[in-house]
C-alpha cells in the first residue's frame, strides 16, 4: 500500500481529478466523487473487495445519518416557497427592523429562509420582493441584491439542515445540534458583515430596481398569505427541538445530569435532527389555510425530487471520505504538520481552494470533509468541539470565493440586472470578505470555548 509522500501525491491527483471532471468535463459530482473514491482506493493498494465495501459503506453511513434530515428540509423549503411564507418572513422582519434598514432586512430574511431552502432557490423566491423593497427604499438594486445573496449564503454553509454543513457533520462525526448552535453564532455577525458590504461597496453601483411587481403585487400572486407565526414555525420549531436535545445530553455522564430518566430520553428523541425535521415538515403543512392533497402529496413529491441530487452527491462524498479514512494518511500529516496549530486554517484553505476551482460550495464542503476526516487527530481537531469548528471552518472556506464557475453567481447577476464586471466587484470581492471574516470569528469562538473549558 502507498504511504508517505506517494500517498499525498495520489491524494492531490484525486482532488485535481475532481476539479477537472466537474469543471472541464461537466461530469456530475455524484459520478465524479464515486470514480475518485474507487480509483483512489485501488491505486493506493487497497484490496478490490475492500475498496468496493468501503465505498458502499461510506455512502450508506452518511445517508443513514443525515438522509432523512435532507429530505425533510427540502419539504419544508418547498412549502415556504409555494405558500408565500418566505414573503411573510421578509415582511415581518421589515416591520421589526424598519424600512431605514432595508439591506439588513434582506440579509436577515435571506439567512432565515436559507436554513431549509437552498440559497439558489431562496434568491429566486425573494428576488421579486427585493426589487419591490429597493424601489420603496430608493436604494440601488445592487445593494439589496448583495445583501440578500449574502444572508442566504451565510446560513447555506453554516447552519443545518442545509445539506453542506449537515453532511460535513456526518462525515466528521460532529454533533449536529452543536453545529447548529455554533453555526448560528457564526452566522449572526457575518450576516451583518454582508449587509455592511452591501451598503458601503455594492451601493456604489447603481441599478434601477424597475420592479415588475410592487410588494402588494407579490403578496397578491400568492393569494391568502399565512400568518407570521405559521410562516416562522417550520424553521424555528426544528431548531428549538434540536437545541433542547443537545442541552439535554449535557453535561456528560460523569457529571450531575441536567435532566435524567424518561424526560431526558424523550427530549433526546424529539431533539434528534431527523425527528425534529420531520415534525417541522408536518408543521409546514399549516402554512396554508386548508391542507389539501396538493400540499401533502404534490408539494412533498416535488421536495423529494429536488432532494434526490443533494442526497446522491452527499452519499458519494461520504463514500470518498470513507475510502480516505482507510488509508495511512494520519502518520504523514502528523509528522509533517503536528504541533503547528493550523488545523482550522488547513480546513479553511482547502475548502476555499476547492470552492474557487469547482464553483459548488456543497461539493467543496463534501470533498474537504472527506479529506479532513481521517486527519482530525493530526490537525488537533479530534475533540467534540474540534469537530464542530472543523465543520464551520470548512463552511467558511466553501464561500471563498463565488465567481463565474458558480451557478449562484449567475443567478445573482441574472435576477439583479447586474453586469458581470460589476458582479465581480460587488459580489465576488464580498464573498472573499465574508469568508475571511468568518474564519477569524470561528477561531475567536474556538478560543472562547477553549477558555470556558
Amino acid at each position: 500500500m502507498l504511504t508517505g509522500l506517494p500517498l499525498i501525491l495520489l491524494l492531490l491527483a484525486a482532488v485535481a481529478f475532481i476539479v477537472f471532471a466537474t469543471a472541464k468535463l461537466n461530469l456530475h459530482a455524484f459520478l465524479t466523487l464515486l470514480v475518485a473514491a474507487y480509483a483512489t482506493g485501488l491505486i493506493a493498494g487497497l484490496d478490490p473487495t475492500n475498496a468496493a465495501t468501503l465505498v458502499t459503506d461510506g455512502f450508506g453511513n452518511v445517508l443513514g445519518y443525515i438522509g432523512i434530515v435532507i429530505l425533510a428540509g427540502t419539504i419544508i423549503g418547498k412549502a415556504l416557497e409555494r405558500s408565500g411564507a418566505a414573503i411573510v418572513i421578509a415582511d415581518t422582519i421589515l416591520g421589526l427592523i424598519g424600512e431605514d434598514n432595508t439591506a439588513e432586512v434582506m440579509a436577515v430574511t435571506g439567512s432565515l429562509v436559507s436554513i431549509p431552502v437552498f440559497c439558489d432557490s431562496g434568491y429566486v423566491i425573494l428576488s421579486g420582493l427585493g426589487r419591490s423593497l429597493a424601489e420603496r427604499s430608493k436604494l440601488s438594486l445592487a445593494t439589496i441584491s448583495v445583501a440578500l445573496a449574502s444572508g442566504l449564503y451565510v446560513t447555506h454553509v453554516f447552519v443545518p439542515p442545509t445539506p453542506g454543513p449537515i453532511a460535513a457533520a456526518g462525515i466528521l462525526g460532529a454533533d449536529v445540534g452543536l453545529v447548529m448552535l455554533a453555526g448560528i453564532a457564526v452566522s449572526v455577525p457575518i450576516t451583518f458583515v454582508g449587509a455592511k458590504w452591501a451598503t458601503t461597496v455594492a451601493s456604489r453601483y447603481h441599478i434601477d430596481p424597475d420592479p415588475d411587481m410592487t410588494m402588494d403585487d407579490v403578496k397578491e400572486e400568492y393569494g391568502t398569505l399565512p400568518s407570521p407565526a405559521r410562516s416562522f414555525t417550520p424553521i424555528l420549531l426544528p431548531i428549538v427541538l434540536i437545541t433542547i436535545g443537545s442541552i439535554a445530553s449535557y453535561p456528560s455522564a460523569d457529571d450531575p445530569a441536567f435532566v435524567a430518566g424518561a424526560l431526558q430520553d424523550w427530549l433526546l428523541f424529539f431533539g434528534d435532527p431527523a425527528v425534529a425535521l420531520i415534525i417541522g415538515a408536518f408543521a409546514s403543512f399549516a402554512v396554508v389555510p386548508e391542507i389539501t392533497d396538493e400540499v401533502t402529496d404534490e408539494w412533498v413529491s416535488d421536495g423529494l425530487t429536488d432532494a434526490a441530487v443533494i442526497v446522491a452527491v452527499t452519499g458519494a462524498g461520504g463514500a470518498f471520505g470513507n475510502v480516505l479514512s482507510a488509508l495511512p494518511l494520519e502518520g504523514f500529516i502528523s509528522n509533517t504538520f503536528g504541533g503547528l496549530g493550523i488545523g482550522l486554517f488547513a480546513a479553511f484553505v482547502t475548502a476555499a481552494a476547492l470552492k474557487t476551482a469547482l464553483g459548488s460550495s456543497t461539493v467543496a464542503i463534501l470533498t474537504t470533509a472527506g479529506l479532513v476526516a481521517p486527519l482530525l487527530g493530526s490537525l488537533g481537531l479530534a475533540s467534540q468541539w474540534g469537530r464542530v469548528f472543523a465543520v464551520l471552518a470548512i463552511g467558511a472556506g466553501s464561500m471563498t470565493v463565488s465567481h463565474a464557475n458558480d451557478s449562484y453567481f449567475w443567478i445573482i447577476t441574472e435576477f439583479s440586472d447586474m453586469e458581470t464586471a460589476t458582479a465581480y466587484q460587488a459580489w465576488t470581492a464580498g464573498t472573499l470578505v465574508l469568508g475571511l471574516s468568518s474564519i477569524v470569528w470561528i477561531v475567536v469562538l474556538q478560543n472562547i470555548v477553549g477558555m470556558l473549558g
